[in-house]
């Protein structure tokens, strides 16, 4: 039983992870019909930002601010910079390329992907640098008497579950939600019924990387290593989660990413941690397989 509840956690923990970076893959599939490679590497970049303020000035902000208020001003000082970080990268890599079809837009996106990546390299150097752990909480919440959860843990998951409902209301019952969707179902048609297809645009490509910036600043922060290039592992497994949950799909991507860290955490704790990425890709083969459109399923505009 306790090692169940301490896979559980786990399990949300992480998919918790894949969940808010399969929620900027699908937004801007979505919009765009991309598949924004670079996703990954805004994670990366994210994580090595909230690194960077926690440790200027030898922890200067948690000592100024406390240590709460030094994590809230790492994760919001990521999530900030990769807002913008997103629509630069939106501006520079993909506008220029918009009317000359996906390939060229799919070869960008790769191209963005290197280059964000080759450029944490350059600035933080190849080697892993570590989260300060006298700025990470220690404490723990004890259950049922032997399960004691991480008191970053439990932060982790109420703030990720938190902004995912924000932005599922955002989109699913406001009317710019209607508008997103509107455009994602058919974008010629929302333009000509007056939608502003670049305030589109501009809320995708910023929401989505400041979505994979707070989950990198809370991959560091639980697992303390950070190294430039761990934005291909957690991006793939976070486009898998999007294709379980049905891509384009925000609800989708949520119930993907969290299933998935689910099944993989579960699976690692009972039958074998060398095998887990073997089992992740055997199941998103399996729900292809039976349900091409993912569980959920990828909303498709109805002609009639």
């Amino acid at each position: 039983m306790q090692l169940l509840l301490e896979q559980l956690t786990n399990g949300l923990t992480i998919g918790s992870f894949y969940a808010l970076v399969a929620m900027g893959y699908s937004m801007v599939y979505g919009v765009m019909k991309l598949i924004n490679f670079a996703h990954g590497d805004f994670f990366t970049l994210g994580s090595y930002l909230g690194y960077t303020i926690l440790v200027i000035g030898s922890g200067w902000v948690t000592r100024t601010f406390g240590l709460w208020g030094g994590i809230a001003l790492a994760i919001l000082g990521a999530m900030l910079g990769l807002a913008l970080g997103g629509l630069l990268v939106e501006r520079v890599a993909y506008r220029p390329v918009y009317k000359a079809g996906r390939l060229p837009l799919v070869v960008s996106a790769l191209g963005a992907s290197i280059f964000i990546s080759n450029g944490i390299m350059a600035v933080w150097g190849p080697r892993f640098q570590a989260y300060p752990q006298t700025g990470i909480p220690s404490g723990t919440l004890r259950l049922f008497g032997e399960i004691y959860i991480p008191d970053i843990k439990l932060v982790t998951l109420l703030v990720s579950l938190t902004l995912m409902a924000v932005i599922y209301f955002i989109v699913e019952k406001t009317l710019f939600g209607a508008a997103v969707r509107a455009t994602a179902l058919d974008r010629e048609t929302a333009t000509l019924m007056g939608i502003n297809f670049r305030s589109i645009i501009l809320f995708v490509f910023s929401v989505g990387p400041a979505l994979g910036a707070l989950a990198g600043v809370f991959a560091g922060l639980n697992y303390s290593r950070i190294i430039f290039n761990m934005g291909w592992g957690y991006g793939l497994k976070a486009f898998t989660a999007t294709i379980i949950g049905g891509i384009g799909n925000i609800p989708g991507a949520m119930v993907g990413g969290l299933l998935l860290g689910l099944l993989e955490s579960l699976f690692e704790g009972f039958v074998s941690g060398a095998w887990k990425n073997v089992f992740v890709f055997l199941i998103l083969i399996v729900i292809l397989i039976v349900r091409p459109t993912g569980l959920i399923g990828e909303k498709v505009a109805e002609k009639v």
